[in-house]
Parts: structure tokens; C-alpha cells; sequence
């Protein structure tokens, strides 16, 4: 199925039938301790939701942390007192989305992270509204990590600071988070993007705007602009596992 559509004044086109998957599946991956993913048989009395163990229908119950367990979709909630749910900051599904590939910088403390001179340089003149951040190395790992108490690199606050500059609306990136694992609370990334604690602004809060944290670059796909389609179920949380698809988008 080929859909046609126009940016930045130039028609493009893509194969709907053709979606690159950057999502990594629940339970391959772990970060902040979280909970461990878990599926088990429905037990009421002397029904055991399993086919395998005699019943019409499998029917399980589920366990899992959106945040630790794989690639999620969070909103501003995440960091919000007043609950705000994924499922009702979320209501467009397609974009631009620019895929980058960047390299991690070394901070005198020993943090490696994602630096504003690293992405001004990876970066086109104008972004669009998404865009996909691919570290290298690019090692398969990433798609069965434990990041637990591993320190892991994520993006420094004037990092941040480039892309809202940028109109960046979606961000999505293969790191556990875009703050450090330990910072005392402050998340300070997380409230850049979101524009939530700013005393100057405490009303401008951005939120339209969502983070989508372990996803999975594959080394085919180039970097440049795709179509980009988040995929999210309908739950009442701050975040969501989600999966990100994207299409390859051809000049017409």
C-alpha cells in the first residue's frame, strides 16, 4: 500500500506494507530495578486460564513495570503530581521523525552522555516534530540488557534544552532514560522537555509532548527522515508499552 504525502515542500511517498519495528518486546530488557515481567494463568476455583492445562481459552494474568520492562511511551505524567494518562496526551499517531545516529561524550565524572554539540552536528537545519536517536556502538545487547544500577549514558540538560529549541515534540531513543539513573530526583531532563517546574512558565507545560525510552535502532536502517506510527494501548498510566514503526519515505 503506498501513501503519498508532502514536507517541507517535497512530495514523498512509502510502503505502508514495509514497517521497520524499533520497538523491543516486553520482558527482554530491565532498568531501575523494576519489577520483572510475568504472565501466568488466570485461577478462579478449579479454572486455570490454560489450554494447556485443560481450559477452553488461555486466559492469563499479567505483571510488568511500563518503565523497566521495554520500550514504553510516556507523557508528562511521569513527573506530574495530578495524575495525566498516555492515553489522553497521545491523540495524534503519525509523524516526521528524523533518525540520528550520535556518539556518547565523556563528562570528568565518568557519565557518558548525549551532549547539544553532538546532536547540533548529527542533526538537520530543521527538524521535524520527532525525532529517533540511535548511540553507537549500536550493540544487539541493548535489546536484553539489565541497565539496573549500571549508570547507563542519557542526555545532558542543554541536549534537551537544543531539541524543545527545535520544536521537538517526540522524542525517541534507545538509552533507559533521557535523565541520569541517579540524580537525587531532580530529572531535570525530563522537566526541559515537558517544561513542567518552570517558575516563568508553570502553566506552558508541553503537554502534547511524549518521551519513548528502549527502543532499538537496527544498523540497516540509514538515518534520515521516515513516517513515524506510535502504537500505545489504551491504559490509564503516565506511560504505556508502546511500538514505534517507521517507514521508509522515497522523493516522489
Amino acid at each position: 500500500m503506498i501513501f503519498q504525502t508532502k514536507y517541507n515542500g517535497q512530495n514523498y511517498q512509502c510502503d505502508l506494507a514495509k514497517p521497520l519495528d524499533i520497538s523491543i518486546p516486553v520482558g527482554q530488557v530491565k532498568c531501575f530495578y523494576s519489577t520483572d515481567f510475568k504472565v501466568s494463568p488466570y485461577v478462579a476455583g478449579d479454572f486455570i486460564g490454560s489450554v494447556k492445562n485443560g481450559a477452553p481459552v488461555n486466559f492469563f494474568d499479567v505483571q510488568m513495570n511500563p518503565h523497566g520492562n521495554g520500550t514504553h511511551t510516556e507523557c508528562l505524567g511521569h513527573i506530574t503530581s495530578k495524575q495525566e494518562f498516555i492515553n489522553d496526551q497521545l491523540k495524534q499517531f503519525h509523524f516526521f521523525a528524523q533518525v540520528i545516529s550520535v556518539s556518547f561524550e565523556e563528562k570528568k565524572n565518568g557519565d557518558k552522555v548525549i551532549s547539544k554539540e553532538q546532536l547540533k552536528a548529527a542533526c538537520p537545519k530543521k527538524l521535524p516534530e520527532a525525532i529517533i536517536i540511535r548511540t553507537r556502538p549500536n550493540y544487539q545487547k541493548k535489546l536484553t540488557a539489565d541497565y539496573s544500577g549500571s549508570n547507563p549514558p542519557y542526555l545532558d540538560k542543554n541536549a534537551m534544552k537544543f531539541l524543545v529549541k527545535n520544536k521537538v515534540k517526540h522524542l525517541l531513543l534507545d538509552l533507559p532514560s533521557v535523565d541520569r539513573e541517579e540524580d537525587d530526583g531532580k530529572l531535570v531532563a525530563h522537566h526541559i522537555f515537558w517544561n513542567v517546574g518552570n517558575k516563568v512558565a508553570k502553566d506552558n507545560s508541553r503537554k502534547d509532548c511524549t518521551i519513548t525510552e528502549l527502543i532499538y535502532v537496527p544498523n540497516e536502517i540509514e538515518d534520515g527522515l521516515y513516517l513515524l506510527n506510535i502504537q500505545i494501548p489504551s491504559l490509564p498510566l503516565d506511560a504505556a508499552p508502546s511500538k514505534p514503526l517507521l517507514y521508509k519515505l522515497h522523493i516522489s
